[in-house]
C-alpha cells in the first residue's frame, strides 16, 4: 500500500558557468493534498517556511551560479536532515527528518494516528530527499569536473525570534561551516568580515546555527568542495507573520551583503585572473 504520493517533482535546476551551487533546500511550500488533509490548518499555511529567497537571490544567475531549488514543504520531509533523522544538534531542540511539530511546538497533524509511520517515511525519502541529493552530488561533481574546485552555499532563513531554539533575538547573518570542517578557514573569515561589515546587521560563524546535513556532508575543503550555510532572519528582507510578504524596501538594504559574501565565495575558489 503506498502511503506517500507526490505528482510535483522534488526540485527545480538551473545549471550556471561558474564554480557555485546555490542550494534552497527549505523554500519549497508543496504538500501534496491526501496530506495536507492529515495536517491542522496551521500547518496548512506552511510557516515555517524559508520564504521568498529565490527572489533575494534573483542575482544567483547573473553570478554565473547553478541553483537548486527544493519544491516540497520541510513539513513533508526536511532535506537538510541525515537520513536517518539523527539530530545535528543534541541536547538542543530540534525538528525531524518527516517533522511531527512546528517551529512554535504545536502539532503538523491534527490527529496522533495520521502521524507518518516508516514506510511512509521512507517512501517520501525516496520521492523526494534522495533526488534532491543526488543532484546536489551530480552537479558538485559535475562543477569541479570543469573547474577543479567547487563551493556549495545552503540558503536558508528563519524568524528572528524563535524561544524553542534559541534566546532573545538571533543574529542577522549567521554563517555555519560546521566548525570550520566544511570550509576554509580564510573564506570563512572573510564572510564573517563582510557579516560583521554590514551596517545595521549583526553576523556571527558557527553560533547557534553551524550548517545542517547538506553543509556538513558535502563540505570537503582538503577535497576542494568548500561548503558554507547562510542563515539569515526573515526580518531582514520579510514579513515575519502571516501572509509571510516580501518587502522589497527592506530587503534592498541586506541583498549587496548577501550578493558580497557569494562574489567573495567566487573570488576564492576562483583564485586570481591569470
Amino acid at each position: 500500500m503506498a502511503f506517500f504520493i507526490t505528482q510535483e517533482p522534488p526540485f527545480r535546476f538551473r545549471q550556471g558557468t561558474r564554480p557555485l551551487l546555490i542550494s534552497m533546500p527549505h523554500v519549497g511550500t508543496h504538500v501534496p493534498p491526501a496530506l495536507a488533509a492529515r495536517f491542522t490548518g496551521e500547518a496548512r499555511h506552511v510557516p515555517d517556511t524559508d520564504w521568498h529567497l529565490e527572489q533575494l537571490y534573483d542575482f544567483a544567475d547573473e553570478l554565473g551560479a547553478s541553483v537548486l531549488v527544493a519544491t516540497h514543504s520541510r513539513y513533508v520531509i526536511d532535506l537538510n536532515r541525515p537520513p536517518d533523522g539523527a539530530s545535528l544538534y543534541p541536547g538542543q531542540s530540534v525538528t525531524g527528518l518527516c517533522p511531527v511539530d512546528t517551529f512554535d511546538d504545536t502539532p503538523v497533524y491534527a490527529d496522533a494516528k495520521d502521524l507518518p509511520g516508516e514506510e511512509e517515511i521512507a517512501q517520501r525519502r525516496d520521492a523526494i530527499w534522495k533526488p534532491y541529493h543526488a543532484k546536489l552530488a551530480e552537479e558538485l561533481a559535475r562543477i569541479k569536473a570543469a573547474h577543479g574546485v567547487a563551493a556549495l552555499w545552503d540558503a536558508h532563513s528563519i524568524r528572528s525570534v524563535l524561544p524553542r531554539f534559541f534566546e532573545g533575538k538571533l543574529p542577522d547573518l549567521n554563517l555555519g561551516t560546521a566548525d570550520g570542517a566544511s570550509c576554509d578557514p580564510a573564506l570563512a573569515q572573510t564572510l564573517l568580515n563582510i557579516a560583521k561589515s554590514a551596517t545595521g546587521y549583526t553576523g556571527v560563524l558557527n553560533g547557534r546555527f553551524k550548517g545542517g546535513h547538506i553543509t556538513r556532508h558535502h563540505g570537503n575543503p582538503a577535497g576542494g568542495v568548500h561548503a558554507v550555510q547562510l542563515e539569515m532572519t526573515q526580518s531582514s528582507y520579510m514579513q515575519e507573520a502571516l501572509p509571510f510578504d516580501y518587502l522589497p524596501e527592506v530587503a534592498a538594504g541586506v541583498k549587496p551583503h548577501v550578493r558580497r559574501m557569494l562574489e567573495a565565495v567566487l573570488a576564492f575558489v576562483e583564485g586570481p585572473a591569470p
